[in-house]
């Protein structure tokens, strides 16, 4: 009995030990979870560089209630099991209040389950997967997962309904990634919305990830005479999908997600070919909105090159989790209290004012907001329109 009390006592020393630390603390940790080496690296790097831009903007005007946000930066090598690792050591070890990212769907459904698991809200910026925030065998939202971003269900009816209505396409061909949760959720709503508009999908082909080859794909499409295609892939695939198809005679327009929204695109494709190519965005730089071109300034400023809509993403969420940190009424006392005293707070965002637009979060966690589509002439990207949820 006597050993028991002794145990007992010092479990609860350690707890107080630990709780006086961290209301003592001088910032406020926050994780971040990104793809910063490896495939698709280009979207972590832009995003964590939108979000430095914004949490050293947040610091320099004093923080969040007198305390420094403090960035615990961890890459996730574009892995989703590493995203399962690091989101558990930010949230075990590391003891972070929130965990920002990763930027895919695949990483964040894995980051997610540690999340989940250990009680820490985690916001992906750009994981557009409609099942990164609800459970696709319950239906249930999942309690601690957010996203900052429009959710494929939106992006893939915008691209349906924009080749339906503005191309005036009547038929469509579709390659995608069998491997990526983002390019078969992408292909599911497409599909799903264009043949109920009275579109015909006249193929659908499939690659395994690492393909460098469309050709023979592409062969087999052009002789079904789509009138357009839809290619919901990353930056790699989609640069060498359009000049391969270009090559081929195939001058129809090639549509995309915004996975197409990376220079690399253009690079790999090749400026002569990235003509009559459209895709889904978060912003365009040439929003003539002052909130925009004054990011886009900054951000030039401290980068020497102009953000994409990634860099964007990333720069709102920076704002976005200081914003739910003002509003959470944090006490300090406990960890695990502060963690569901935020997620309260992320819970509740309304009118959150961003460079991607207005962020509403809706009762499955997702950010209702616009999108537009931008247009490849020569390589240059160009604002084309803007669509509202």
């Amino acid at each position: 009995m006597k050993k028991l009390l002794v145990v007992c006592t010092l479990i609860i020393f350690v707890l107080s030990i630990f709780s006086m630390s961290f209301a003592a603390s001088k910032t406020i940790k926050i994780g971040v979870n990104l793809e910063l080496s490896q495939a698709v690296a280009q979207y972590g790097q832009k995003e964590l560089e939108g979000l430095k831009l914004a949490i050293d903007e947040i610091n320099q005007k004093g923080g969040v209630g007198g305390k420094k946000i403090e960035l615990v930066i961890l890459d996730n090598k574009s892995d989703k099991t590493e995203a399962q690792n690091v989101a558990t050591r930010l949230a075990v070890r590391e003891k972070v209040l929130a965990i920002l990212g990763p930027a895919t769907s695949g990483a964040t459904k894995s980051a997610a389950v540690a999340a989940t698991k250990y009680k820490v809200p985690i916001i992906s910026p750009s994981a557009t997967d409609d099942t990164v925030t609800v459970d696709e065998r319950t239906g249930k939202t999942k309690a601690y997962v957010f996203r900052t971003c429009f959710n494929d269900s939106f992006q893939g009816n915008v691209m349906a309904n924009f080749a339906l209505k503005t191309l005036k396409a009547k038929s469509a061909a579709i390659i995608y990634d069998a491997s990526s949760d983002y390019s078969k959720g992408l292909f599911k709503n497409f599909k799903q919305t264009f043949t109920k508009g009275g579109g015909k999908i006249v193929a659908e082909e499939a690659f395994a990830k690492g393909e460098q080859d469309f050709s023979s794909i592409l062969t087999k499409i052009r002789d079904k005479k789509p009138d357009v295609i839809f290619a919901p892939v990353y930056y790699d695939e989609a640069g060498l999908i359009i000049k391969q198809a270009r090559e081929l005679g195939m001058n129809m327009p090639i549509l995309g997600g915004d996975g197409f929204d990376d220079p690399k695109v253009v690079e790999k494709a090749g400026k002569k070919f990235a003509n009559n190519v459209f895709f889904s965005a978060h912003y365009s730089s040439q929003d003539t909105d002052s909130k925009v071109q004054e990011f886009i300034n900054k951000f030039k400023k401290k980068y020497n090159t102009e953000p994409n809509a990634f860099a964007a993403l990333g720069y709102d969420l920076g704002y976005f989790i200081a914003d739910a940190l003002k509003r959470a009424n944090l006490k300090f006392d406990s960890i695990a209290k502060d963690r569901e005293r935020l997620k309260t707070a992320i819970e509740n965002t309304k009118n959150f004012v961003g460079v991607t637009g207005i962020v509403n979060i809706n009762k499955n966690h997702n950010a209702e907001k616009s999108a537009v589509i931008i247009e490849l002439k020569n390589g240059v990207q160009m604002f084309k329109q803007k669509l509202n949820p």
